[in-house]
């Protein structure tokens, strides 16, 4: 499954937001790569050309690993193994490090969140295929391969428990993709960047002390922005129904309730800012499956998590600490 970039970066002139003051002058610097079906990037602020270089390069490079690892699609990617079959030798610490995220995602959403949705992404798309959705029968054969609980991790071996169970990363990958590509880049001492790997990674500002400005798409308008909004220091996510959706009408489409086996009805879009884009990606598709009460509710027990959430019928809602309007 191919993941869009929902939220956008914007070109924006604003001044005089608090942060470091990096001269008006300070050259900024852009590379682009291919990974998780599209194009990511970074942008970094730096008077230092090739040093800003080398960061780009590194960071690009820490993305792109994150995928080869991750996809569902390479044969070469461990998780691609561990789906074909039903069991994974010595896996590699950075898978480890993401499953332990999303069996805490799991715990935290009461299985909202859930790793081994793939057999019903499986079971829609490919009566997609055939102009049709999947019949009851179908579903209710899909629905027992569907329980975090029978993902088994441990640092030798990764396993499956039940035959014909498999998962999907697609609601973290990109995420931690992000995190280890900031990562890379504040190797190099550079503060100031955007990184977008389909979910976005915000620190410092732009030169002229310009904070980064991102735009979040309407659902159901792909040319228009539901907000615009300062990203500092901050990881932004956005799932929505509209990115892989099965049927016109947006009621069926890659996102999945794991306790009902189908998409849930109350939710076109959900924001999310949060400290980590690992993070952020996590609960952009777990708000999605619980609804704007458990959503916001939950969100406010969380240390700076905020999130804007916008039903079928066009409503917006944003929980307290959510960026206003720029």
């Amino acid at each position: 499954m191919k993941r869009r970039t929902f939220i956008v970066s914007a070109v924006g002139a604003m001044a005089g937001v608090a942060g470091s003051a990096l001269p008006r002058d300070t050259p900024l610097h852009h590379g682009a790569a291919l990974a998780f079906g599209t194009t990511i990037s970074i942008s970094v602020a730096h008077p230092d050309a090739q040093l800003a270089a080398r960061a780009i390069a590194d960071g690009l490079q820490a993305a792109q690993q994150v995928d080869r690892l991750m996809s569902i699609y390479h044969p070469d990617s461990q998780v691609y193994q561990l789906n074909r079959a039903g069991v994974l030798a010595q896996p590699d610490p950075r898978l480890l490090e993401v499953l332990a995220q999303a069996a805490e995602l799991s715990r935290m959403t009461a299985g909202a969140f859930d790793v081994t949705v793939q057999p019903l992404w499986r079971l829609y798309s490919e009566a997609a295929a055939r102009g049709q959705l999947p019949g009851d029968a179908e579903r209710r054969r899909a629905q027992p391969l569907v329980d975090w609980r029978e993902l088994v991790v441990g640092k030798e071996q990764i396993s499956l428990r039940r035959a014909g169970m498999s998962l999907t990363l697609n609601g973290l990958a990109q995420g931690y993709a992000a995190d280890l590509a900031l990562a890379a880049v504040q190797a190099h001492g550079i503060r100031d960047a955007l990184l977008d790997t389909g979910e976005f990674v915000a620190r410092g500002q732009k030169p002229g002390r310009r904070p980064w400005i991102l735009g979040v798409r309407d659902p159901r308008d792909a040319g228009a922005l539901a907000a615009t909004l300062y990203a500092q220091g901050c990881s932004v996510a956005t799932s929505g129904d509209y990115e892989c959706s099965f049927t016109p009408d947006y009621r069926h489409h890659h996102i999945f309730d794991p306790s009902k086996g189908e998409s849930p009805d109350e939710l076109a879009s959900v924001t999310v800012l949060a400290p980590t884009a690992l993070l952020a990606d996590g609960l952009s598709t777990a708000f999605m499956v619980m609804g704007w009460e458990r959503a916001s509710a939950l969100a406010a027990q969380l240390q700076a998590v905020d999130l804007m959430a916008i039903d079928k019928q066009g409503r917006e809602r944003r929980s307290a600490g959510f960026p206003p309007e720029v």
